[in-house]
C-alpha cells in the first residue's frame, strides 16, 4: 500500500510545494523534479515486480476525516479508494516512470527563458502523480478524478503567451473536458446496471442499448485522450504550439499510455464486445491511420507533422484491440509502448532542432546532419522505426498487427471477411508514413546546409542523452522482440500465444547486419581509383553544384493537387473535419439565432413567453 501512495502523493505534494519557490530558482525546481521522478521510477520498478492484488486504503489513513455533522466518514470513503495492481497497470506504471525521468532530464536545459512556462515543473509533477493514480485506480470515480486532473495540467503545460498557443490550449481543455463529461455519463450507466464501480468486478455484455451507450461513452474518453479519429484535432495544434518537452510528455507518451490503457480496460475487462462493435473499432482504426497520415504528408511545420503521426499510429493500436485475439491485443499493447518510445524521441529531437535553429518549418532548414550528428542519428532511428523498417521496434509491432489481421480473417463475421481491407490499409499507412518521414529527415538534415547554420553545434548533453537512450531502446525492442520483449513484457498482459509463420526478430536482425557488412566490404573491395568525380554542369559547363538545391516539401505537393484530394485538403483547411470547430460554429450560429429574438420590444418577449407556456403544457399533457 505504501508504494502506491508514494508514487501518487509524493509527486503531487512536491508539485504543490514547488509553487512556493520563485521562478528565478527554476534550476533547483528542475533538479527537485528530477529527484522525485527518479524516486517514483524506482518505486514503479518495485511495483512492476510485485504480484497481482487489490488494495483498499485502510481506515487508519482516514481516521482524521469527519463530515460536517461530526460523523466519521472513513468507512464510506474507503470504499472508493481502491487500487488494482495487475499485469496491465504494472506495465503502464513502469513506462510512465521511465518517460518522466527522461523528459525531466531533458527539460532542465530545454526550458530556458525563451521557452519559459510558468510553473512548468509544478504541473509536470502533478501530471506524474495523477497519471500513476489513474492507472492503478480500481474504482471508476477515483479514476475519473485523476483523469480530470490530467486535463487541467495538459492545459497548463502549453506556453500560452500568444493568441495561437492560447487557442490551442483552450481547444485541448474543451475537448478533453467534454469527453470527461461524456465518460461520467457512461460511469453512471455502469453503476445503474451493475451497482458497483470497481473495474475488477465489471464485465458487461454489449447486447442492450444501455451497455452499448456506456461502452461508447467511455470509448470517447479513451479516444480523445489517445487522439483517435474524430476526437484527435487537438493534438496537431498542441504539438505545434506547445514546447517540445510538453508535447513529448503528454501527447507522445503519457496521454498515449493512458488513453490506450483505458481502451484495453474497456475492451478486455469492462465490456464484452459484439461483432458490430468489433467492426466499428476496425473502421475507426483504419480511418485514423489513413486520414492522419495523409494530413501529415502535406505539412510544412515539422512539429505539426509529428502531431498528425501521433494520431495515425493510434489507429494501429485500435485495430489490434479491435481484433480481440491474443496476438491482436499483444500487438496493440506492444505498439503502444513502441509508439511512446519513438514518438517521444521524435518530439525531443524536434526540440533539439528548434533549440538550435529557432525554425519550425522544413522549408527553412537543411543540411543539419553535419552540425548536429547525434540528433540526426537518433532522429533517423526514430523515423525508420515509426515507418516500420526492420529490425526496429516499429516493424516488430506492426508485423504482429499484420499477423493478427490475417488470423482474424479465418473468422466468419462481417468484420472477419473484410480482413484484406484492414490489412491493405494498415500496410498503406505504413508506406505513407515512410514517405512523409523521407520529407522530414531529408528536408531537415540532408540537402545543402544553409550558410546561416555554419556555426551551429550539437545541443547540450542533457538534451541529446535522452534521445540516445530512447533510440537504443527502439533498437533493442526490435531486435529482441520475439525472444524476450514480447514474451516477458507483453504476454503477461495479453496471454500467451504462438507467432504464425517463420519470423524471428533476432535472426532477421542478424541477416540485416550481415547484409550491411557485406555491402560495405564489397564497396571497399572495389578499385575506387578507376572512377572520377567532377562538378555538375549544364550545357556549356556552368557550375551548378553550389547554387542548386531542393525543397523537400515541394515533392509532396502532388498529393494536394489530385482532384478528390485537393477538395479534401481544402475542406480540412477550412476545419470541416474538426469536431471542435464544427461544434463551435453550431454554438455560435444558435447563439446568434437566439440573440435575434432579443428585439427590445415588450410585446415580442410576451409572445415568446406565451409560446414557451404552450410548449410546456403540450409536454406535460
Amino acid at each position: 500500500m505504501n508504494q502506491i501512495l508514494y508514487i501518487i502523493s509524493l509527486p503531487i505534494l512536491a508539485g504543490i510545494v514547488l509553487f512556493l519557490i520563485p521562478y528565478k530558482l527554476r534550476i533547483w525546481k528542475g533538479l527537485l523534479s528530477l529527484l522525485v521522478t527518479l524516486f517514483t521510477f524506482y518505486i514503479s520498478i518495485l511495483i512492476y515486480h510485485s504480484d497481482y492484488h487489490i488494495l483498499r486504503v485502510d481506515n487508519n489513513y482516514l481516521s482524521g476525516l469527519y463530515s460536517f455533522s461530526g460523523i466519521e466518514i472513513s468507512n464510506d470513503l474507503s470504499r472508493y479508494l481502491t487500487f488494482q495492481i495487475d499485469s496491465l497497470s504494472r506495465l503502464i506504471v513502469l513506462f510512465i516512470g521511465l518517460f518522466s525521468v527522461l523528459i525531466a532530464l531533458y527539460s532542465l536545459v530545454y526550458l530556458n527563458k525563451d521557452r519559459r512556462i510558468d510553473s512548468y515543473f509544478e504541473y509536470f509533477l502533478i501530471t506524474l502523480g495523477a497519471s500513476y493514480g489513474a492507472v492503478v485506480s480500481d474504482n471508476l470515480l477515483l479514476f475519473i478524478v485523476f483523469w480530470g486532473i490530467l486535463g487541467i495540467t495538459l492545459y497548463k503545460l502549453i506556453k500560452g503567451k500568444d493568441e495561437e498557443s492560447s487557442s490551442a490550449a483552450k481547444k485541448s481543455l474543451i475537448l478533453i473536458g467534454a469527453s470527461d463529461g461524456i465518460m461520467i455519463l457512461g460511469i453512471a450507466i455502469i453503476w445503474k446496471m451493475t451497482h458497483t464501480l470497481n473495474i475488477s468486478e465489471i464485465s458487461l455484455q454489449t447486447h442492450s442499448i444501455s451497455s452499448v451507450v456506456a461502452f461508447f461513452a467511455l470509448l470517447i474518453g479513451s479516444f480523445t485522450k489517445a487522439g483517435a479519429f474524430p476526437f484527435h484535432t487537438w493534438i496537431p495544434d498542441y504539438a505545434r504550439y506547445a514546447p517540445a518537452s510538453s508535447s513529448a510528455y503528454l501527447p507522445a507518451s503519457l496521454d498515449k499510455l493512458l488513453g490506450i490503457y483505458f481502451l484495453a480496460r474497456i475492451t478486455n475487462h469492462l465490456f464484452v464486445m459484439n461483432d458490430w462493435i468489433t467492426l466499428t473499432l476496425l473502421i475507426i482504426g483504419a480511418v485514423t491511420i489513413i486520414t492522419a497520415v495523409m494530413m501529415a504528408l502535406v505539412q510544412h511545420n515539422y512539429k505539426r507533422l509529428l502531431g498528425y503521426h501521433a494520431v495515425s499510429q493510434v489507429g494501429y493500436m485500435i485495430i489490434g484491440f479491435g481484433l480481440g485475439s491474443l496476438i491482436g491485443i499483444a500487438a496493440g499493447l506492444f505498439h503502444m509502448v513502441n509508439h511512446a518510445l519513438y514518438k517521444t524521441g521524435l518530439f525531443l529531437s524536434s526540440g533539439n532542432i528548434e533549440y538550435r535553429t529557432g525554425k519550425e518549418n522544413i522549408d527553412d532548414l537543411g543540411g543539419l546532419s553535419k552540425v548536429m550528428p547525434i540528433t540526426f542519428i537518433s532522429t533517423l532511428i526514430f523515423a525508420l522505426s515509426i515507418s516500420g523498417i526492420p529490425p526496429l521496434n516499429g516493424f516488430a509491432s506492426k508485423w504482429m498487427i499484420y499477423q493478427g489481421i490475417v488470423e482474424f480473417g479465418k473468422g466468419t463475421g462481417i468484420a472477419n471477411q473484410m480482413w484484406i481491407l484492414w490489412l491493405g490499409l494498415a500496410v498503406l499507412g505504413s508506406a505513407l508514413t515512410l514517405a512523409s518521414f523521407i520529407k522530414f529527415v531529408g528536408g531537415i538534415f540532408l540537402g545543402r546546409k544553409l550558410v546561416k547554420f555554419d556555426n551551429l553545434k550539437e545541443v547540450p548533453v542533457l538534451m541529446w542523452a535522452p534521445t540516445i537512450v530512447i533510440a537504443l531502446l527502439c533498437l533493442l525492442f526490435g531486435v529482441f522482440a520475439t525472444n524476450y520483449i514480447v514474451p516477458e513484457l507483453i504476454m503477461p498482459v495479453s496471454g500467451e500465444f504462438v507467432f504464425h509463420g517463420f519470423w524471428d526478430s533476432t535472426f532477421v536482425s542478424i541477416l540485416i547486419l550481415l547484409s550491411i557488412v557485406l555491402g560495405i566490404f564489397i564497396y571497399l573491395a572495389g578499385n575506387l581509383k578507376k572512377f572520377r568525380t567532377d562538378e555538375s554542369f549544364v550545357g556549356g559547363g556552368e557550375k551548378m553544384q553550389e547554387l542548386s538545391d531542393f525543397s523537400a516539401p515541394e515533392f509532396y505537393k502532388t498529393f494536394g493537387e489530385f482532384n478528390i484530394l485537393a477538395w479534401i485538403y481544402r475542406k480540412a483547411d477550412e476545419k470541416w473535419f474538426d469536431i471542435y470547430d464544427l461544434n463551435k460554429r453550431a454554438i455560435l450560429w444558435s447563439s446568434n439565432l437566439f440573440s435575434k429574438a432579443h428585439t427590445g420590444f415588450l410585446h415580442d418577449y410576451a409572445f415568446w413567453i406565451l409560446i414557451g407556456l404552450i410548449i410546456m403544457l403540450i409536454v406535460l399533457i
